[in-house]
């Protein structure tokens, strides 16, 4: 079984910032890809930002420029990086996760979700 725990979201000012983490946990043998997703009300989800498999990195064009992604293998934990953050950010923030397992089976993987509200 594995987890993708989130943490780090919350409500701040417009041209702030947040740090959000993703810790992934369990019968892990390798991540092949992880990532962030968001979805706003009334709106589809979107990827925000990701590692992919190959190890590079894709940005929402709306994101490029203020939020970093980064990631400490060690500790299988992905993080986001959000500054200038603007009211259009305020989402559901979800981590995404591809992983194999020890049984050498791949699935995808969702946490379950964190707020960021960005708002004077």
């Amino acid at each position: 079984q594995v987890q993708l725990v989130e943490s780090g979201g919350g409500l701040v000012q417009p041209g702030g910032s947040l740090r959000l983490s993703c810790a992934a946990s369990g019968s892990i043998f390798s991540i092949n890809a992880m990532g962030w997703y968001r979805q706003a009300p009334g709106k589809q989800r979107e990827l925000v930002a990701t590692f992919t498999s190959g190890g590079r990195t894709n940005y929402a064009d709306s994101v490029k420029g203020r939020f970093t992604i980064s990631r400490d293998n060690a500790k299988n934990t992905v993080y986001l990086q959000m500054n200038s953050l603007k009211p259009e950010d305020t989402a559901v923030y979800y981590c995404n996760a591809d992983i194999s397992t020890y049984s050498r089976k791949t699935f995808d993987f969702w946490g379950q979700g964190t707020q960021v509200t960005v708002s004077s």
